[in-house]
């Protein structure tokens, strides 16, 4: 990864930590939870061989990008803000955008707010969902029924905080083995087959080490970064939902006119349980989806030759 270089950036005045490599044309990469910019750690030097400037940021809250605790500060104002924000400071007037897991959910948002700095979109695991009739805690209750949903699990402050802090090698090395497809059908079991009484933790038995995509150097990086910064951060997210519901009435109620691309695991609960190509009532260049079989969620770390080929074959062709 010699290619990756490393600066911190000011953001609207957060102190944003970015990995970049090459020159070209901006691909601004997005990661979920509980990610950091190494999830795109493939990515970065594929994009900068193929002639793109790849910049993958630690969102706020995560790694080396600090912000406050108070979950307002982590709605999805402030994370599109820091998106545009980004730009601004890389002196850049439009990017293609990439989201993962919860960055995918930035990436909607921002598409919809700011298309024009964002002209083409690539979605990985997570499709666009359209307004729902309630705020997300009160939709998530009714479709869960009574079932443990992670979401709802997350919100009361500190709870999942210091259930995820107490091993942090532990929380880490499960959750990613148990959303990806080396567990098989185990990540559609967690998201919708658990007792409201589950301990999530204790769901996930230990992987087989190392995994196939994930070395033991990788799972330490992520839980030297996680316990140094806690959990707090990520879950400040979930936490925002029904604020962000609240001050964006109009999200998911556009027509998107950007080309894109999605790409999700067979084994990603999305895909399992929505129909990506759905979307295309609001995404009307949506490319076929791309649906990797036996993959899980975590597609550009499991998969990251298929995704890195895809992303490049759309960059070429509207990316420039």
């Amino acid at each position: 990864m010699d290619v990756i270089h490393h600066r911190t950036i000011d953001v609207n005045g957060l102190d944003m930590h970015v990995a970049e490599a090459g020159t070209g044309p901006l691909v601004v990469l997005l990661h979920g939870f509980p990610e950091l910019w190494y999830s795109w750690r493939h990515q970065l030097p594929a994009l900068a061989a193929a002639g793109y400037h790849a910049v993958a940021p630690d969102v706020r809250g995560h790694g080396r990008t600090r912000a406050r605790t108070e979950h307002p500060d982590y709605g999805m104002s402030a994370h599109v803000a820091d998106t545009v924000g980004l730009l601004d400071a890389l002196g850049a007037s439009t990017a293609t955008l990439v989201g993962h897991d919860w960055g995918a959910n930035t990436l909607w948002a921002a598409a919809e707010l700011h298309p024009d700095r964002f002209p083409a979109l690539v979605a990985l695991s997570v499709s666009r969902r359209p307004r729902t009739p309630l705020p997300p805690t009160e939709q998530l209750r009714a479709w869960s029924g009574g079932r443990f949903n992670w979401m709802l699990y997350f919100q009361e402050p500190g709870v999942a905080d210091a259930a995820l802090a107490a091993d942090v090698d532990r929380s880490i090395r499960r959750i990613l083995y148990g959303l990806s497809g080396d567990a098989g059908e185990l990540g559609i079991h967690l998201v919708g087959g658990l007792p409201a009484d589950a301990d999530l933790l204790a769901e996930i038995p230990d992987p087989p080490r190392p995994l196939p995509w994930l070395s033991d150097a990788d799972l330490a990086y992520y839980a030297a970064e996680y316990r140094r910064t806690g959990f707090t951060g990520s879950l400040n997210r979930y936490r925002a939902a029904d604020h962000d519901w609240l001050e964006h009435p109009t999200l998911g109620t556009r027509s998107l006119p950007q080309p894109t691309l999605f790409l999700g695991g067979e084994l990603e609960p999305a895909v399992r349980f929505g129909n990506p190509a759905a979307m295309r009532d609001q995404v009307p260049r949506l490319e076929d989806p791309i649906v990797l079989p036996g993959c899980g969620h975590w597609v550009q770390q499991e998969r990251p030759d298929e995704v890195n080929a895809a992303l490049i074959e759309f960059l070429d062709a509207h990316g420039k």
